[in-house]
């Protein structure tokens, strides 16, 4: 008799036609302009060498099993918080190794098996793998454009059942890049009262405002009438998604906030997954965020403009509105599938971009650039994406 595996993984892992054509012109040796990019190591930016320094330190050396992680890096993330305008308790941070494990934790603290937890769309759709482990279901509810991104509230009371454990939203969306305004906060914190939900609240991208639209604060800063849970860490903050160091910050009303950093610490210590030495550098690493956040600002506005310039010329094509992040979201012509002209791209010109498919958009018309990539590949991608639509068949936006 063969061996029977869970549900949780029945996932469909046959490659699609977008991966095997980008995954085919690398094996040719073809160039590839790579729209996707989001790992910053790769993207040409300067790193400090006295970045590793802190993994040569005798604390490096040291264990300490505290569920939560070590005091002095929980100390520099309540610091970081200060800075956005939060008081925060160490007490109140449990140290992970990624804002994945930081949701898993969550989901398994707040949800029995079917449990739903409501998540918005257009999003990332990690979101579904990391939901179906923990046996979590997730609702979407809508997000809407009108000159800029808006929460549909009656939408989203729509979606609440019995089942209903959570509101989860990524402050500034991704890849939307816009930021949850305080009013929609508000009504967020007032509908999980009612229903006695709680907020989770994925802020990798707080730092990367550009200047279109208001900073927003941290969902960390103000009142907190529910239990509410902030995630990030610096895959994004410090531009090190090598290290794996995250977390989860928890806020909300006594004895409630209480009794889940209770069964948190519960949770955290059944893994203790995060290693020594990443946790003995997170301080000096948070402290060095600077350089690379200024780094990637640059960048970010550089290849703004650039899209800006060309969209201007092109008359085809148009940007969304862009609060924060490193993401722009394209209006095309829409012509069959986003996932069709997205392996066209490739398949012609060799211009690898995420199709709005692939993010959740509920219509076709939509591609996905990072705005990562150096400024001669950006470009020369964008070149090719505009003749693309030029040349080819006449639709409406």
């Amino acid at each position: 008799m063969e061996p029977r595996f869970s549900q949780r993984t029945s996932w469909d892992t046959a490659e699609t036609e977008w991966a095997r054509l980008l995954r085919e012109r690398r094996l040719t040796g073809l160039p590839i302009f790579d729209l996707t990019a989001s790992n910053p190591t790769r993207a040409g930016f300067a790193y400090d060498e006295s970045l590793l320094r802190p993994l040569l330190s005798s604390a490096a050396l040291e264990y300490e099993p505290n569920p939560k992680g070590l005091r002095s890096a929980r100390e520099a993330i309540a610091a970081y918080y200060a800075g956005h305008g939060a008081v925060l308790d160490p007490e109140q941070v449990l140290l992970t190794t990624s804002t994945s494990e930081a949701y898993s934790f969550v989901f398994r603290l707040l949800c029995n098996p079917g449990d739903e937890v409501l998540i918005a769309q257009p999003s990332y759709p990690l979101f579904d793998f990391l939901a179906a482990l923990d046996d979590v279901r997730l609702v979407p509810y809508p997000l809407f454009y009108d000159y800029g991104w808006h929460l549909d509230e009656g939408a989203l009371r729509q979606k609440i059942t019995s089942r209903t454990r959570a509101i989860a939203l990524v402050h500034p969306n991704n890849p939307t890049g816009h930021f949850t305004k305080p009013e929609e906060r508000k009504a967020l914190e007032a509908i999980c009262v009612e229903h006695g939900l709680t907020l989770i609240v994925d802020e990798v991208f707080l730092d990367y405002a550009v200047s279109e639209g208001p900073t927003e604060e941290s969902f960390a800063s103000g009142e907190h009438p529910v239990l509410t849970f902030v995630l990030s860490g610096l895959s994004k903050i410090a531009g090190l998604p090598q290290m794996k160091a995250a977390w989860l910050a928890c806020f909300g009303p006594q004895p409630t906030l209480l009794s889940a950093l209770d069964r948190l610490d519960v949770i955290a210590d059944t893994f203790l997954s995060m290693n020594a030495p990443v946790q003995a550098a997170i301080p000096f690493w948070l402290s060095s965020r600077s350089s690379i956040q200024q780094q990637i600002g640059q960048r970010i506005k550089a290849n703004l403009d650039t899209l800006d310039a060309m969209l201007a010329k092109s008359g085809v094509i148009r940007r969304l509105a862009i609060e924060a992040g490193w993401y722009a979201v394209l209006r095309i012509p829409a012509h069959g599938s986003d996932e069709e002209t997205a392996c066209r791209l490739i398949r012609e010109h060799g211009v690898a971009i995420h199709s709005g498919e692939a993010f959740g958009f509920d219509a076709a018309g939509w591609l996905v650039a990072s705005l990562l990539p150096t400024e001669s590949e950006f470009k020369r991608a964008l070149e090719y994406i505009t003749a693309e639509f030029e040349t080819g068949p006449t639709g409406k936006i």
